[in-house]
């Protein structure tokens, strides 16, 4: 029975951290993370292409990292900012405490 829970979280464990371990979704998510933004505002304010942001935004969507709402013609995308903020400011404090010790690109 212990065996079969473990193997059952590794799943939603490994698509919320490989959420996180993606370098477009984090530019995203930091870009979001002032305002909501359309795609068009995000490619602006990242530099990646458009196809890229949509891509990614899918995944973040999934995960429910944003939230979308159609505004127009427009597609706006908002940040969770109920979980999602407080998990990248501990993310934050982890990574000043004890990854900067052990790694001076981190």
């Amino acid at each position: 029975m212990e065996k079969q829970m473990r193997v059952s979280l590794r799943q939603p464990y490994r698509q919320f951290f490989g959420t996180l371990a993606n370098q477009y979704r984090l530019d995203i998510v930091h870009a979001l993370l002032d305002k909501p933004l359309h795609v068009g505002a995000i490619c602006e304010k990242t530099g990646l292409k458009q196809a890229t942001v949509s891509h990614n935004l899918k995944r973040l969507k999934l995960c429910g990292f944003v939230f979308d709402e159609q505004q127009g013609k427009e597609r706006v995308y908002t940040l969770n900012h109920k979980t999602i903020t407080p998990v990248l400011k501990l993310m934050d404090s982890h990574m000043a405490a004890y990854c900067s010790k052990l790694c001076k690109e981190c």
